[in-house]
């Protein structure tokens, strides 16, 4: 708890101080909390408004609309190799707003905290948000911080919101699939899941695993610059890719027939994978995209994707087919098919 001596409140012990009730209870210490660590890791000149809610410039365009989105993360462990929940919570939500093709502005934070939780892990994950912040050059304007009694919070859950601008001209959607395009994903899957997984579980690999998390709007925007007929692009996250592309077949009313040796997976995880029954098709990815294109422009598309960082290791993993069932099927590496379906169940609980 902050001492209070003479309306003096000491500074934030940030090294062995703790999460205490009252850092939620709207007084002098959740003030010291927000100025000394939240604002002090995230500020900029939005946020130092200092009101229940940001007043923002939206850029100007003609037709142009907004796009808004949000997202809880309640990922454990909450450090991982690759990452931390700080960082992913940034990343998740300025792709989910870079997957309508629309350019991330601002971003809002929610900190649900549990009574006990170390100071020292707080800043330390507050800092890896704000750097992720900086980085994609998309700040956090507003935010809410609550604190829940020891035992009622599983240490720390972060919410955010983003709000982006869509230009006029592009339109992307889950329903906008046509027999015949192309299906890119824009890297190697599983990696996430894996990393969170083995810190989870103690397990070691021969080669480490780091989570991929990462903000896609770079490489979205250099997508659009080419001029491509971009259908929907997602970014594969719980349930994967095999989750990703049924939720696609679904609202677009066709089918998937995807190829076994085309798509990318890390020995590491695919040896992971192995020895824990998992698919790498239903574990998560954090900084990977799916994109569905119209056949003729996916070589201007695999070209584009292959001259950024993030989309260097793209590849075209299949095609769009007419199908009333609305099947996503695959080609293995025997020369058979199979269904890949919807997980039945949550194999990896809790990873973003």
């Amino acid at each position: 708890m902050a001492e209070v001596k003479r309306g003096y409140t000491r500074p934030l012990d940030l090294k062995n101080g703790r999460v205490d009730l009252t850092h939620g209870a709207g007084g002098r210490a959740m003030v010291q909390l927000v100025r000394e660590l939240f604002a002090a890791q995230l500020g900029n000149d939005y946020l130092g408004q200092g009101n229940d809610g940001a007043v923002l410039p939206l850029p100007a365009g003609e037709g142009a609309r907004l796009v808004m989105s949000t997202d809880s993360h309640v990922v454990s462990p909450l450090e991982f190799a690759g990452g931390d929940i700080g960082c992913l919570s940034v990343h998740g939500t300025i792709n989910d707003v870079a997957m309508m093709g629309a350019t991330p502005l601002y971003l809002a934070a929610g900190f649900i905290l549990e009574e006990g939780f170390p100071l020292a892990d707080l800043a330390r994950i507050v800092e890896s948000m704000a750097q992720a912040a900086r980085a994609a050059g998309v700040p956090v304007v507003t935010g809410d911080t609550k604190v829940v009694q020891r035992g009622k919070g599983d240490g720390l859950f972060i919410t955010t919101t983003g709000v982006g601008v869509l230009p006029a001209a592009v339109e992307l959607g889950g329903d906008r699939a046509r027999p015949g395009d192309a299906i890119l994903v824009s890297g190697t899957l599983g990696d996430h899941g894996v990393a969170v997984m083995s810190r989870r579980e103690n397990l070691s690999f021969e080669a480490p695993v780091e989570s991929d998390t990462a903000a896609l709007h770079g490489l979205v925007a250099a997508m659009l610059a080419t001029g491509a007929q971009l259908r929907c692009l997602r970014d594969p996250t719980r349930g994967g890719l095999a989750a990703t592309l049924n939720e696609i077949a679904q609202q677009s009313g066709v089918g998937m027939l995807l190829r076994e040796s085309a798509i990318p997976v890390r020995p590491a995880v695919a040896a992971a994978c192995e020895l824990l029954g998992l698919d790498p098709l239903d574990v998560a990815n954090e900084g990977k995209l799916v994109a569905v294109c119209a056949a003729v422009d996916a070589d201007r598309l695999l070209a584009a994707m292959r001259a950024h960082p993030l989309g260097r290791e793209v590849a075209r993993i299949g095609e769009v087919v007419a199908d009333a069932h609305r099947f996503v099927q695959m080609e293995t590496a025997f020369g058979g098919r199979r269904i890949v379906d919807w997980l039945a169940s949550d194999p990896l609980p809790r990873i973003c």
